[in-house]
């Protein structure tokens, strides 16, 4: 059976203007935004700010939607007496990696997949850099699932995503184990 795969991008808006982040957008052809903030608002950078946001795209043809259950900032996640998701060391990952387990978040990658069944999509938080924001736990799942992945960095800086060497697909999704539990 062949499978279909679609091209999804990643951008962090950062502190660019409007046109900057439009450029970059129309440079790799996206056609459309999904913002994974939790909150899609920004104090320091209002054009970003959700409410707005979509008005502001449309000029150029570039639809937006906003899936809240791919948010980041997650907190512990109450039912795991321990984290299968070691690996992470920064605790904001692996929070968000427990998360990831969930129904909620298998739903909104759901809709992300079906969107990125209609258009060329990038994934947008703020966080400039793929590494340092959740943007990179939604890859691993989509490159799991079949999706390629590209980092949009900047003006013809696009980088192809890879799987974080950790990852590890069990029942439930994907897990990050500590070295340690490698090893075991």
């Amino acid at each position: 059976m062949e499978v279909d795969t679609n091209t999804f991008f990643t951008i962090g808006h950062s502190t660019r203007t409007i046109a900057e982040f439009v450029d970059l957008l129309r440079e790799s052809r996206v056609d459309f935004v999904v913002d994974v903030r939790i909150m899609p608002r920004s104090r320091t950078n209002p054009q970003f700010n959700g409410d707005c946001l979509p008005a502001t795209l449309a000029p150029w043809q570039i639809g937006y939607q906003h899936i809240a259950t791919l948010g980041g900032l997650r907190g512990k996640t109450r039912n795991l007496e321990q984290s299968p998701n070691g690996f992470w060391r920064v605790r904001s990952f692996r929070n968000y990696a427990d998360y990831a387990l969930s129904a909620p978040f298998a739903d909104g990658l759901a809709q992300l997949r079906a969107l990125g069944n209609k258009h060329r999509c990038a994934i947008m938080f703020a966080e400039a850099v793929w590494w340092r924001c959740h943007r990179r736990i939604i890859t691993d799942y989509l490159i799991s699932q079949g999706e390629s992945v590209m980092h949009i960095l900047g003006s013809s800086q696009v980088n192809e995503a890879s799987m974080t060497p950790a990852a590890v697909m069990n029942g439930e999704g994907l897990i990050y184990p500590a070295e340690s539990d490698i090893r075991e």
